[in-house]
Parts: structure tokens; sequence; C-alpha cells
């Protein structure tokens, strides 16, 4: 039987026009935003020449540096314990046989990917506002707890894909040759998936380095992250300092993302 051709949809008419649209209402308020973040001038529409002032201004402001801080500890400490919950909720439900429940388990996982992001900010602002005034502790472990619970099915998707696509062939080796569950793991299953762990540590990092509902929702008093205080001094004045900060905010997430994506691509 002759091979099905494939549908030629990059030939159906406006295709090209509308791919072309796409792009420019995607990405030209990005660039428009990283080339006024090099204006000479304290506007952000009228265009006076190149300069680095703003980048300058930005490094040498120590409240940026101190939300910086701790947006890149939050984000780091948050996705750890996320990458860690992630794989062994993949392996409890790649690596054992179907059993009843499994897929409200999985459901389960995935709940932060289907409920609006403001409907989980709501529900862990009651949740912690009960144990505040029950306990009086008001630290930085509501936030880590938050965006840890928000970045596991970001995490869990491509460690659970990777295990998916991962032969089972070396791990029954193993076994044959009286290998214990846990000799098995440390020594054929992790190395094969920490691409995949990676990777999903790497997503998890961004996903909380960019939120900010959550924050906004759980964080009290003196624990703004970067997104958030951008998002109060954007309510105040809008200055080319605030588009230097968001062009290196972007850098940093597009190097993260660029890592996920060649760590998780699929392999031969």
């Amino acid at each position: 039987m002759a091979d099905r051709q494939r549908f030629p949809i990059a030939k159906l008419p406006g295709f090209a026009g509308i791919a072309l649209l796409t792009f420019v209402l995607l990405y030209l308020p990005i660039v428009t935003l990283v080339v006024f973040s090099f204006n000479e001038a304290a506007s952000i529409s009228r265009w006076e020449g190149f300069s680095l002032r703003w980048y300058q201004a930005a490094f040498e402001n120590s409240q940026v540096r101190e939300v910086s801080i701790r947006s890149l500890w939050l984000a780091a400490t948050a996705a750890g314990i996320a990458t860690v919950v992630a794989t062994m909720a993949a392996l409890g439900t790649t690596r054992t046989s179907r059993f009843p429940g499994q897929t409200m388990i999985y459901a389960l996982i995935n709940q932060p990917l289907m409920v609006p992001e403001v409907v989980t900010g709501v529900a862990l602002l009651i949740f912690f506002a009960v144990i505040k005034v029950q306990s009086g502790y008001t630290g930085m472990g509501y936030l880590v707890a938050a965006h840890t619970a928000f970045c596991i099915p970001f995490a869990y998707l491509p460690i659970r894909a990777r295990l998916e696509t991962m032969d089972l062939t070396l791990e029954r080796a193993a076994a044959d040759l009286y290998a214990d569950p846990l000799q098995t793991f440390r020594w054929v299953t992790l190395p094969l998936l920490l691409p995949g762990i990676v990777a999903g540590y790497m997503l998890a990092f961004v996903i909380s380095l960019d939120t900010v509902v959550i924050t906004e929702f759980v964080k009290s008093a003196g624990q703004d992250t970067l997104p958030t205080y951008m998002l109060g001094q954007l309510r105040r004045i809008v200055t080319p300092e605030m588009n230097a900060i968001a062009t290196l905010f972007l850098l940093l997430s597009v190097i993260a993302v660029t890592i996920f994506f060649a760590l998780s691509r699929k392999r031969a």
C-alpha cells in the first residue's frame, strides 16, 4: 500500500501571513523592550542614543540586588525539592504494575497545570494564613512550600517522559545479575534518567523564577522577589531601568529554557 502523502498545510492560503503575524505579535514587544533598555534617555518611547546607563543603575540598586538574590535562592531551592519529589512520583507511577487509583494520582500530581494559578494562590493564602495565626511563623518557608507545590508537575512531566522512553533491558539485566533494586537504581536507572532530571529541574527553576501570582498571594512583608518588585515599580513609574532588569531576567530564562530543550529533546 502506498504511503499516504502528508497534508501540505504550508500551502494553505494565508498560512505564511498568519504565521508571520503571530511571530511579530509574540516577539516585537520583546525586541522593543530589549532595544529601549539601551536607550540613553529616561523615556521609554523616544530613542536618544545607545547607552548602558540603565544596566549600571540596575546593578548599583541595592534593592534590585537583594530581590534578585532572593529570587534565585527561592527558585533554586523550590526547584530542587520539586525535582526530588517529582522523580520519586515518576518512579512510583512508571516502574510499578497498574493499580487502582493510578490515573487519579497522575491527575492530582498535575493539578497545578489544570487549575488557574489565581485559584492556587488564593487556596495557599488561606491555608498558610491559618498556619501563621497558629504558629506565628512568617518566614520564607511558605514561599518555598508554595513554589515547590506549583513546580512539581513541571518537573514531573519531563522525568516521566524520560522514564517511559527508557529501555528496560539494562534494568532487567542488572536484576538477573543479582543487583537489588537500590543498586539497579543507583548504577543503571539514575544515569539514564539524569538528562530528564536536569531538564525537569531547569523547567521548574524557570517557572519558579517567573511566577508572580503565587508569590503575591503568599509572601509576607519584605519578601519581594524580582518579578513582584518589578510589578510594584511599574505601578509607580516606568523607567528604562525596568527594561534593563527585564532584559537580564529574559536572558536568564532563555538560557535555562535552552538547556531544558537541549536535554529533553528526543535522542536516537
